[in-house]
């Protein structure tokens, strides 16, 4: 087998402005201002992931200024669930709290989610912190006020990633298909309206900030996002077997992992749930083991002894990845969007490589990178230790870090702006 040519030249593109935010030696919080509101798309317990941390670092950021942030969703599920970190707080929620399975199915109320978004009344909060990938960043604010929005990704399936969900929508492909399409193009206006509102947009990736560059026409910073490293160990034994971690929905592309994985007959264990699970299952061989969605201790239990972590999604960041490289694993990944900024590639000639990137989001590539990485017994060159220290740099005190001196930034630019005279005509 020929060698092959992975990563540095996936890094080349546009240049793209990234404000580099460096954690302060110390959190300084105490010139922002109270009460502060905090928005976030809905809390229910069908969807925990990386915007759920990352709204849960920014509470825990806010309550070292003396006070809690006001809460607001479109719905609340949560805070009245025994063990939530939302028990016992109060959620200002939309008029989808009250809909017919509005809090456990709020996404089928799509075409309503911008005008709910927009009745929330933050009026009363000089500061005011969005944690969108759909609507939030739609929220209503005045003049005097400043929205500072954390933006997970501009809404997928309404840009870029459209065709991709279309293809796999039943709903799409019926009788209903253009009116399907009619309100994602009405969606797409909205997106780019709300994106105006807001003053200062702060992406989880470069990939994220180059989206939002060209579909709003914004200048975002970047901070990457929160992931729990604490809680996995990198020194245990490792096995010959191949994980892959993730929501089994059609962008995640597991059936070009599936397929990699049949042709090159090495064994995968395949976690998570969701509606392509049938489908995958039934293309599977017998070398690779679908085990559902598993408690979080069992999840990482894997990660800890994979012999590498496997990804073929188009990711706006990718928490998952992460995760693997605390728990010691090296990751085989599709090299564009945000895995670039949270692996370090081995082919690249990067300092403390941490994975392998395949070149194109087929089974065909990924296959080439299997076979070369297991030809070259490339987890040698990859230890476990170097990957927990490299994951490190994604730690929520970090996060908290980084948000809190960029936030202390906005304000006081805010308000110097606020004391400046407006010429009279």
């Amino acid at each position: 087998m020929g060698r092959l040519s992975f990563g540095r030249e996936l890094r080349q593109g546009n240049r793209l402005r990234v404000f580099v935010i460096q954690p302060p030696t110390v959190p300084a919080m105490a010139a922002l201002p109270s009460p502060i509101a905090l928005v976030h798309e809905w809390f229910t317990p069908r969807s925990v992931g990386g915007a759920e941390q990352v709204v849960q670092e920014l509470d825990r950021l806010l309550v070292t200024t003396g006070v809690p942030p006001d809460l607001y969703a479109l719905v609340d599920g949560e805070s009245r669930r025994a063990g939530s970190w939302l028990a016992g707080r109060t959620i200002r929620t939309s008029f989808i709290q009250r809909l017919p399975w509005g809090v456990s199915h709020v996404q089928q109320y799509l075409p309503l989610l911008p005008l709910a978004i927009e009745q929330l009344d933050v009026s009363g909060h000089p500061l005011v912190i969005s944690s969108s990938h759909l609507v939030a960043k739609g929220v209503l604010t005045g003049p005097d006020q400043l929205h500072v929005s954390y933006v997970h990704t501009p809404v997928r399936y309404a840009w870029d990633q459209m065709h991709t969900y279309l293809v796999r929508s039943a709903l799409a492909r019926g009788p209903l298909g253009p009116l399907v399409r009619l309100q994602l193009h009405q969606l797409r206006q909205w997106d780019v309206v709300s994106s105006t509102r807001v003053d200062a947009l702060v992406a989880n990736s470069r990939f994220t900030a180059r989206r939002i560059r060209s579909f709003w026409r914004r200048q975002a910073h970047v901070i990457h996002p929160p992931v729990a490293v604490e809680r996995f160990r990198w020194d245990q034994p490792r096995d010959a077997v191949y994980v892959s971690l993730c929501r089994l929905v059609p962008n995640k592309r597991v059936d070009v992992v599936v397929e990699a994985f049949n042709r090159t007959g090495l064994p995968l264990v395949v976690l998570g749930d969701g509606p392509e699970r049938r489908r995958l299952e039934a293309m599977a061989g017998p070398a690779i083991r679908f085990l559902g969605r598993l408690p979080d201790r069992e999840a990482a239990a894997w990660l800890e002894r994979a012999r590498a972590f496997v990804y073929a999604g188009l990711e706006d960041f990718g928490i998952a990845p992460v995760e693997a490289m605390a728990a010691g694993a090296p990751v085989i990944a599709f090299g564009q969007g945000g895995i670039l900024d949270s692996v370090r590639c081995l082919e690249a000639g990067e300092a403390e490589p941490t994975g392998l990137l395949f070149p194109q989001q087929s089974a065909a590539s990924l296959a080439a990178a299997l076979e070369h990485f297991e030809a070259g017994r490339l987890w040698r060159s990859l230890p476990a230790e170097g990957q927990r220290r490299w994951a490190e740099q994604f730690a929520p005190q970090l996060f908290r870090r980084r948000m809190g001196l960029l936030l202390e930034r906005l304000w006081d630019q805010h308000r110097r702006r606020l004391r400046r005279p407006v010429p009279l005509a």
